[in-house]
């Protein structure tokens, strides 16, 4: 555990140099490129138009094999819960243009939702056009609207990516149950952890 840890560890500072320097959206910003339509893999084309709900989006930036995404994904369905318990829509974007021949393929993303019994839609961020234009650095990296498609949460899901049982602070989970009951986020901002994304620059 104390090799794996390490190895994380080392991971995450190395990706940190590569997570590019796209200027992020900031807290109220209003979301991009809403009307793209990506394939998702249940064969549809979806866009964040057609994800979000009532009272907003949940858009997830993840990949198939980072260990930061190995480690948290066992939440992701929980969180599809939480969101859709407050009418909010939630779409996970897989953005590593660069690993699209590899681990990131189309084939392995519907094998790794299919193997993993995902509840939401996981589509291709082609270009990495969704990743550059939110500024989304990791995987995993939270962005969290409104419903006026405002920005209301970004950052990591919680602060501990190594054992849910162990998290003590929610930050996702509490952002959207703010955006259910009409009430004010406390934490609006957390620094996002995990690889850097394998993007498209040009």
């Amino acid at each position: 555990m104390k090799k794996l840890t390490l190895f994380i560890g080392i991971l995450f500072v190395v990706n940190l140099a590569f997570a590019g320097d796209f200027k992020q959206l900031a807290i109220g910003d209003k979301a991009v490129l809403t009307e793209v339509k990506m394939p998702d893999v249940s064969g549809k084309e979806l866009s964040l138009n057609d994800a979000k709900k009532e009272n907003g989006l949940l858009v997830l930036f993840s990949c198939n094999t980072c260990p930061f995404v190995v480690a948290w994904e066992d939440r992701y369905n929980a969180v599809k819960k939480w969101a859709d318990s407050n009418d909010v829509g939630m779409i996970v974007l897989n953005s590593n243009c660069l690993k699209r021949d590899g681990d990131d393929s189309f084939e392995a993303m519907k094998k790794k939702a299919k193997e993993q019994g995902y509840t939401f839609s996981y589509v291709v961020d082609k270009g990495s056009k969704i990743a550059n234009a939110f500024g989304g650095q990791t995987t995993p990296h939270v962005f969290l609207f409104d419903g006026d498609f405002k920005l209301a949460y970004k950052g990591a899901i919680d602060d501990n990516y190594k054992s849910a049982d162990k998290v003590e602070k929610s930050y996702l989970k509490d952002a959207l149950n703010s955006l259910g009951s009409n009430s004010q986020i406390a934490v609006t901002e957390t620094k996002p952890l995990g690889c850097g994304i394998k993007r498209k620059t040009e």
